[in-house]
């Protein structure tokens, strides 16, 4: 097989599964000095294994795919990062809300995400990097946003829109952490928590209702910050009055996430279950941080079809021009 996509497809799985960034930003490396080499260097293994940034593991990857072999180490990958059984919301599904670049904390470069959302089957995808709080996913700031809002109509054409978005911190008191001009320019908010998650009851659902009911928030994220499995641990879920926080994004027409990641299932189930009951909408979104982690959303989908929730309700079974009409209309 070529081993360009070989090594490609090793490091989409790598991030799907979650595995140490710089395993799959070796396997990228890879492939990118391979891509830039001519027909007859890339058979050329002495040469190739001679080049910076080839080490053992993508020379043996090289090697197999030239010689005509699938490479082991994806045989195996393929096998063992295997998706959920399909659900016949995942094909509802039109494309994705809450994603990061390397302008924050995501591993790649724009261009890279967005050439994986198509390979999907997008429709749109929200680059929602981080907000400058969060300096340790170096955050962005007011000017590095407008610099980032300047490169995204690049990566739109008729069949494919890039949407512009942020995910913005929920400071202590229920602010948001960027200008209010930028927020209100941008095609998609999503609002999470990344700090004092262990606020007593009645200060953190003050300042989740908050977030939920600003007009300027389209998407509450990952609402319990909550972490089940994965290599940062297990974090228990905030503690909050989650009707009275549900309730909020029913009046004010905020979307509660389904984040989609394995290692945050979050809401819980039973928070997912009275979203539904107060008449939440929903947005299904990856939280992805590298292209092979936008696959993602087969996770998500598997676990709203199992709660229940109604299709019509989930914002990213939309087209784009509801999902615009409905953005207008808040």
């Amino acid at each position: 097989m070529d081993p360009v996509e070989a090594l490609t497809e090793i490091a989409e799985l790598l991030e799907r599964d979650r595995a140490s960034r710089y395993k799959s930003k070796a396997f990228r490396a890879a492939a990118k000095t391979l891509a830039e080499l001519s027909a007859d260097e890339r058979t050329d293994l002495r040469g190739i294994r001679a080049r910076k940034g080839i080490g053992d593991s993508t020379f043996a990857v090289i090697s197999e795919a030239v010689s005509g072999r699938v490479p082991t180490y994806l045989a195996d990958l393929r096998e063992r990062v295997a998706p959920p059984q399909a659900s016949a919301l995942r094909s509802q599904l039109r494309g994705d809300l809450h994603a990061h670049s390397e302008w924050s904390d995501g591993l790649t470069s724009i261009d890279l995400m967005v050439e994986a959302a198509r390979a999907l089957g997008h429709e749109y995808l929200a680059l929602t990097d981080h907000s400058p709080r969060l300096r340790v996913a170096r955050g962005l700031s007011a000017e590095r946003l407008r610099e980032q809002l300047a490169l995204l109509p690049g990566f739109c054409d008729d069949d494919f829109t890039l949407l512009s978005g942020i995910e913005v911190d929920i400071l202590d008191d229920g602010s948001l952490d960027q200008e209010d001009g930028l927020l209100r320019s941008l095609d998609i908010v999503v609002a999470s928590a990344h700090s004092a998650l262990r606020m007593e009851r009645g200060p953190m659902t003050r300042r989740l209702v908050a977030a939920a009911s600003d007009p300027r928030v389209d998407v509450l994220g990952h609402v319990t910050g909550r972490l089940v499995s994965g290599s940062r641990g297990t974090r228990p879920p905030s503690v909050f009055d989650p009707r009275a926080v549900f309730e909020a994004c029913a009046a004010h027409g905020t979307a509660v996430e389904i984040n989609s990641r394995p290692e945050r299932e979050d809401p819980p189930d039973d928070l997912l279950a009275l979203a539904i009951e107060v008449g939440c909408l929903f947005s299904i979104d990856s939280d992805a941080h590298a292209p092979g982690q936008l696959s993602l959303l087969d996770h998500g989908a598997v676990r709203a079809e199992r709660a229940g929730v109604p299709p019509e309700r989930i914002i990213t079974t939309w087209p784009l021009a509801r999902l615009r009409e409905w953005k207008a209309s808040r």
